[in-house]
């Protein structure tokens, strides 16, 4: 009789023993990097090598998150932002989130950086349900929630954008021959399809185009460019070399309609390199307000912007729009902690991220509003075309959406 009591203790015992361990083995994937006073979150940026520029979106995000960890975090946690260089190498972005993952224990990854990366990381995570937010790219691969329902972009696609720019030219300059100067990846290639895509019959206009590496010079490609007769160029490729590119076509002489890639439009980092004066009348897109711009002088969310650059990054340079850009990202993403209350395990955080319902960003342009849904994971789908007056960017036309109309895939 005692043996047999002893046995059904040790029967329940074991029985509870194995149920505890089965739940911790479950609950480290949705608690791991949550504690009642933090949150961790883990992002990839490209703070070194050829496409460094883009780094201050990294920067500004962690200065943003130490603005809200100053005022007390979110519903009472602080966010730990734990930010990896991987210097534009999809191979150490694998190496890096598996890291931030597995031994820092992030909670999430947020606003990683790049096309090849994320697309590198984005099976593993979705495999171990783990949010990956707000991807800073414009590529159509981060709005695919029924196969990779983890994975949510955040900005205008770029073959959207390359549509806006087919369509200015066609109701502005119709007759005119067109050069594309595109850089020979992911991104390069999306926005030069919808370009080409938007033109239509009329794509024949395209006389001449050139792909390029991200780090190679171009002086040459910019001569035969010119030698083609356009009248109309395209930079479709990163910040230095579109510098380089409007420089040199200033040196030669030449000055066509210049459109600029909203991806290259700081004044930072392209036009300010390239020299003011080469850069009047460049026509980009924008969905972020431009602190340069003496409409927002007195607009009470950038004077709360420069005054965060002056508190939490004054290593920063305000005319970089990649800084407001991550700032902009960081403030969405405070949102959807936000809207979680105090249920932030991984399903809830994706819920809310599903559930944006025309949040108005502070810093975003008035007239776009950023919707999802369980099957819209493109939370920013409009944009306004704008012009450089050589301080500013100054909107021309109205809020754009329609050309993304053609492009949604939800599969």
């Amino acid at each position: 009789m005692q043996r047999t009591r002893e046995a059904r203790l040790i029967a329940t015992f074991l029985a509870a023993a194995l149920f505890a361990s089965v739940s911790a083995a479950r609950q480290p994937a949705q608690a791991a990097g949550v504690t009642d006073t933090e949150i961790r979150i883990g992002n990839i940026m490209p703070y070194t090598g050829p496409l460094a520029a883009f780094a201050s979106i990294g920067r500004a995000e962690a200065a943003y998150f130490d603005m809200i960890n100053e005022r007390g975090g979110i519903n009472g946690r602080k966010i730990r932002f734990i930010s990896r260089d991987d210097s534009s190498n999809p191979r150490t972005a694998v190496e890096h989130t598996r890291e931030l993952v597995e031994q820092e224990r992030v909670h999430l990854m947020f606003g990683s950086f790049g096309t090849p990366g994320n697309l590198a990381t984005r099976a593993y995570l979705n495999e171990r349900q783990i949010p990956q937010l707000f991807v800073a790219s414009g590529d159509e691969e981060w709005a695919h929630p029924k196969q990779f329902p983890w994975t949510m972009g955040w900005q205008p696609t770029f073959r959207a954008e390359g549509r806006i720019y087919a369509n200015y030219i066609q109701a502005s300059y119709p007759d005119r021959k067109i050069a594309v100067l595109w850089q020979n990846d992911q991104f390069g290639r999306d926005l030069f399809r919808g370009l080409q895509e938007g033109l239509g019959v009329t794509a024949n206009m395209i006389v001449a185009d050139i792909a390029i590496e991200a780090d190679m010079s171009i002086d040459t490609q910019v001569d035969i460019l010119k030698s083609s007769g356009a009248e109309v160029l395209v930079l479709n490729c990163a910040p230095p070399i579109s510098a380089r590119a409007i420089r040199r076509a200033a040196e030669l002489g030449w000055h066509p309609v210049l459109l600029l890639v909203n991806a290259a439009a700081s004044i930072a980092n392209a036009l300010r390199p390239a020299g003011l004066q080469n850069a009047v009348g460049v026509v980009s897109t924008s969905f972020l307000k431009d602190a340069n711009d003496a409409t927002w002088k007195e607009d009470p969310a950038i004077k709360d912007w420069l005054a965060f650059m002056d508190r939490y990054y004054p290593d920063g340079d305000k005319d970089d729009g990649y800084a407001i850009f991550g700032y902009a990202a960081a403030e969405t993403l405070a949102q959807v902690l936000t809207q979680c209350g105090d249920n932030l395990s991984r399903e809830n955080i994706m819920l809310q991220a599903e559930s944006l319902r025309n949040y108005q960003s502070s810093i975003v342009l008035p007239g776009i509003a950023i919707n999802t849904g369980p099957s819209d994971f493109r939370p920013i789908e409009q944009m306004r075309l704008v012009q450089f007056d050589g301080t500013a960017w100054q909107p021309i036309g109205d809020v754009i959406e329609s050309a993304f109309a053609t492009v949604r895939d939800d599969n």
